[in-house]
C-alpha cells in the first residue's frame, strides 16, 4: 500500500501536464440575453467559478483530458456537459429556463453524473433545504425523504431506516469514508453532526457492489461543504432556537482558497433540555453535541488532494420513562458519552483520458455508558465511594477502524466508461468496562469490483460484479465470510418526457459481532441477548422500477421495489429469564419486503412561484412464515404547499404549508403492537435580507402545530406509552460575512 501511494504522489509530482483554460458566455436559451452570477464548476475536479455580469467565465490550471462540466442557477435546468482539454473553443452554454430546483452531481455513484443521467435512482436533498422546512437535526430531516424513516430514542438519538432495513443493514458514508461508529444497535446514534454538511444522497436498495457487506439495504452519503472557490473567502454564524426543548444550536465557519491552497473549518455547539409532549416532559432526553469540523486541500496541474477532521462529542442521557420536571440540560444517570474522530484523505491523479482516486480513512470511536450505582448509604465516607464509582464507565468500548477505497477510472472506450476498485477495512473492538456487550474482537475486509456505463442513443446501461471477504476473529475463534454480487440496470426516455429505470442487484450482510457473540444483558434494550456463532451471511436480491414523468409544470414519479432476504438475522424471545430480563436468540429465516414510493409535483404556469408536491410510502416486511418483520414504517402520506418569492427587501423568499399523514401501522410482528395512525400540520416561512452589505437568512417553522398526542411506530419509547414531541417553533438566524 505505501509502495503505491508513492508511486501515485511521484507520478503527480513529475506530471507534465500543461495547464489548461476554459472561457465561455452562459446565456438564456429563449431571449440569448447573458445570464449573471451562475455556477460553473467541474465536478471530478473540484473547481469552479460564477459567471460575471455579462454572463463570461474564466477556468485556468485545468489538466488534460475528458472533465464533466457543470453549469446551474436558480431559475434554469441544471446542464451537464463533457469537456476534452485542450481546447481553443469558446464555449457559449444555453440553460433553458424552469421552475424546477437546480440539480447537483450525484456523488454516491461511481460516475458522478446528474440524477437524469443516473441508472440508478438516488434521491438528493441539500441540509439547508431540509432545516428550512423545519428539520430539527440530520436524523430529523432525512425522514423528508420518500422512502427513508428514523427509529428515535428522542431527539439525540435518530438512526436511519431505508424501506424497513436499519442498523448495520444500511451503510452511511461521511467525508468520502465508511462511517463506523457502533451503529448494530438502534440505541446508538449516527454521531454525526449536520453542521459542515452540504447534501445528503440515498441509495434505497442493495449497494453492496459499490461499498460491500452492510450496504445491503442502501447507503445513506453525506456530502462535506465544498472549499471555498480559487481567489476567495466565506464566513458565516448562525443559531436557531428549538421552542420544545428550550435548545439551541449554533455553529460558525470559514474558509478560504488560493489557486493551489484551499481550508475550512467550522465548530458547532448544541444543548436541548427533555422534550415536552402534550401533558409532560419526557424526562433525560436532555444531550449536549459538540462538533468540530476542518480540511485543507491542495491542487496543482494532474493532482488534487485534501484532508479532512472531524471530532464529535455528545453526552446523551437514557431516558427510562416520565420522571422529573425540569428544563436543565445535564443528562441524569444513565447516559451516554461518546466521541468520533474521523480522518479521512481523498486524492485524484488525472491522465490524459483516465483518472485514480484513493480515499482513506481512520475512525476512532470511543463509547461510554455511565449507570446509576444502587448502595446502601451508611456514612459519609461511603457517599463518597459511591461517587468516585460513578465516574467509572459501566460500559466502555473503543472502535478503531482503518479503510481504504482506491478506484481506477480507465479510458473511455467508445460509449464504454469502467472503473475498477480495491476496497478493504481493518477493524477492532476493545473493551475497558466492567459490563461486556459485544467481545473483543478484529475484522478484515477486502473487495475488488468492476462497473461499467454504456451509453446507447436510446437508453445507458449499467453492470458490474464485485467479489468481498470478510474474517473476524472472535476471542479464539475465526469466522470467514465470503461474498460474490453483481447489479445491472438499464435508463431509457420512453419519451421526451417520461424517464424508466431498471435496476437488478443482489447485497450481502455478514453477521455482526452482536449477532455471532452476545451473551449478556443489554441495558438499552431491557433484554439478556445470546448470540449465535454458527450464522451466516444474509443475502438479497431486489428488483426496482422507476417512471419518471417531467414537464415544464408536472413531475410525478413512481417507484416500486420487492426485496427477497435469505437468512434474515433477527431476535427471537427463547421464553426463559436471567436476572429477571428476558432471553432473546438471534435466529435467521428468510424475509420479503415490498412496496414503494409516489408523487407528484405541480408548479403551473403562470404561477410558477406556486408548488404543490405529494408523495406516499409504504412498505411491507414479512417472514418466511408469514410473520411481520418488526419495526416497519407504517404508510405515510406528505402533502405540501410551497410559494416561493423575491421583492426589492427580500430574496430568495419562501412559504409553506405541509401536512404529514402517517396510517395505523397494524402489519407488526407478534412481540409488537400495533400503532394508531395520526397527521401532522407544519408551516413556516423564510428569505434572505441584506444588512451592512451581507447575507441574513432567516427562517421560522413550526412542527405539529396543533400540539397532537401521538406515538410514532419507531420510536424506541413506544413500549412505555411515551408519546413523540409535541408542538415546537424552530427559529433559525444565519449571517453570512
Amino acid at each position: 500500500m505505501k509502495l503505491l501511494i508513492n508511486t501515485l504522489l511521484l507520478l503527480a509530482v513529475t506530471s507534465i501536464y500543461a495547464q489548461n483554460s476554459l472561457t465561455g458566455t452562459v446565456l438564456d436559451e429563449n431571449s440569448n440575453s447573458p445570464l449573471a452570477y451562475a455556477n460553473v464548476y467541474f465536478s471530478q475536479l473540484e473547481k469552479g467559478t460564477i459567471s460575471n455580469e455579462k454572463g463570461q467565465f474564466l477556468l485556468e490550471n485545468l489538466p488534460s483530458g475528458m472533465h464533466t462540466l457543470v453549469i446551474s442557477i436558480i431559475g434554469y435546468e441544471t446542464k451537464s456537459l463533457v469537456i476534452t482539454l485542450p481546447t481553443l473553443d469558446y464555449l457559449d452554454i444555453a440553460l433553458s429556463p424552469s421552475a424546477i430546483e437546480m440539480e447537483d452531481i450525484i456523488i454516491s455513484t461511481p460516475f458522478h453524473k446528474l440524477q437524469r443521467d443516473n441508472v440508478m435512482k438516488v434521491e438528493q436533498q441539500r441540509i439547508s433545504d431540509l432545516k428550512a422546512h423545519g428539520s430539527i437535526n440530520l436524523a430529523d430531516g432525512i425522514t423528508n425523504i420518500a422512502g427513508v424513516e428514523s427509529i428515535t430514542t428522542g431527539l439525540g438519538i435518530g438512526k436511519p431506516v431505508i424501506r424497513g432495513l436499519s442498523s448495520n443493514r444500511v451503510l452511511v458514508y461521511t467525508q468520502g469514508i465508511r462511517l463506523e461508529n457502533q451503529q448494530f444497535g438502534s440505541e446508538h446514534g449516527l454521531g454525526i453532526n449536520d453542521a459542515g454538511i452540504e447534501s445528503v444522497e440515498v441509495i434505497k436498495g442493495p449497494a453492496s457492489l459499490l461499498y460491500g457487506s452492510d450496504a445491503l439495504g442502501g447507503v445513506l452519503y453525506l456530502n462535506p461543504e465544498r472549499f471555498a472557490q480559487a481567489h476567495s473567502n466565506s464566513g458565516d454564524v448562525s443559531a436557531n432556537y428549538v421552542s420544545n426543548t428550550s435548545g439551541y444550536i449554533t455553529n460558525a465557519g470559514y474558509k478560504a482558497s488560493s489557486e493551489h491552497f484551499k481550508f475550512l473549518f467550522r465548530g458547532s455547539l448544541t444543548e436541548h433540555a427533555d422534550y415536552e409532549t402534550k401533558n409532560y416532559s419526557v424526562t433525560n432526553t436532555r444531550f449536549r453535541e459538540q462538533d468540530f469540523k476542518a480540511g485543507m486541500g491542495y491542487q496543482y496541474k494532474a493532482f488534487k488532494t485534501e484532508l479532512r477532521y472531524n471530532i464529535n462529542h455528545a453526552k446523551l442521557g437514557i431516558p427510562e420513562g416520565v420522571g422529573e420536571q425540569s428544563n436543565n440540560r445535564s443528562p441524569l444517570l444513565p447516559y451516554q458519552d461518546i466521541t468520533n474522530h474521523i480522518f479521512s484523505s481523498k486524492s485524484s491523479v488525472f491522465f490524459n483520458n483516465s483518472r485514480l482516486d484513493i480515499s482513506l480513512g481512520y475512525i476512532y470511536n470511543d463509547r461510554k455508558e455511565f449507570e446509576e450505582l444502587h448502595h446502601e448509604d451508611e456514612n459519609e465516607e461511603e457517599d463518597h465511594e459511591e461517587e468516585d464509582e460513578i465516574l467509572e464507565a459501566a460500559l466502555y468500548m473503543k472502535l478503531k477502524t482503518a479503510n481504504y477505497d482506491i478506484k481506477y477510472n480507465l479510458p473511455k472506450l467508445g460509449k464504454v466508461e469502467t472503473i475498477v476498485g480495491l476496497q478493504g477495512m481493518h477493524q477492532t473492538n476493545s473493551n475497558y468496562g466492567e459490563e461486556l456487550l459485544i467481545p473483543d474482537a478484529t475484522t478484515n475486509d477486502i473487495g475488488v469490483l468492476a462497473t461499467s456505463h454504456i451509453h446507447f442513443e436510446k437508453a445507458d446501461v449499467q453492470l458490474g460484479a464485485r467479489f468481498d471477504n470478510r474474517t473476524l476473529s472472535i476471542e479464539s475463534q475465526e469466522k470467514q465470510f465470503n461474498s460474490f454480487n453483481g447489479a445491472m440496470g438499464v435508463k431509457t426516455n420512453i419519451t421526451n418526457a417520461l424517464v424508466a429505470r431498471l435496476n437488478l442487484a443482489t447485497g450481502f450482510r455478514a453477521p455482526n459481532l452482536s449477532e455471532l457473540a452476545s451473551d449478556g444483558t443489554h441495558e438499552g434494550t431491557n433484554r439478556y441477548e445470546v448470540g449465535n456463532i454458527d450464522l451466516i451471511s444474509e443475502r438479497n436480491f431486489q428488483t426496482d422500477l422507476a417512471l419518471e414523468f417531467q414537464s415544464e409544470h408536472l413531475e410525478v414519479f413512481a417507484n416500486g421495489f420487492y426485496n427477497i432476504i435469505n437468512d434474515y438475522i433477527f431476535l427471537s424471545p427463547s421464553g426463559s429469564f436471567i436476572d429477571g430480563d428476558p432471553v432473546f436468540n438471534y435466529i435467521q429465516d428468510d424475509a420479503t419486503l415490498y412496496g414503494g414510493e409516489f408523487g407528484f409535483h405541480l408548479h403551473p404556469h403562470p404561477l410558477d412561484w406556486l408548488h404543490f408536491e405529494s408523495n406516499f410510502e409504504m412498505v411491507i416486511g414479512k417472514q418466511n412464515n408469514r410473520d411481520y418483520l418488526p419495526l416497519i414504517p407504517a404508510n405515510t402520506l406528505n402533502n405540501t404547499i410551497r410559494l416561493e418569492f423575491e421583492k426589492s427587501w427580500i430574496k430568495k423568499g419562501y412559504a409553506f404549508i405541509k401536512l404529514r399523514s402517517t396510517f395505523k401501522q397494524n402489519k407488526v410482528n407478534a412481540f409488537e403492537t400495533a400503532t394508531d395512525g395520526f397527521n401532522l400540520l407544519s408551516a413556516g416561512f423564510g428569505g434572505s435580507f441584506k444588512i451592512l452589505d451581507n447575507e441574513l437568512l432567516i427562517s421560522i417553522s413550526g412542527t405539529n402545530l396543533s400540539n397532537k398526542r401521538y406515538i410514532n411506530h419507531l420510536s424506541r419509547l413506544k413500549p412505555d406509552g411515551i408519546f413523540n414531541m409535541g408542538r415546537n417553533i424552530n427559529v433559525g438566524v444565519t449571517y453570512k460575512l
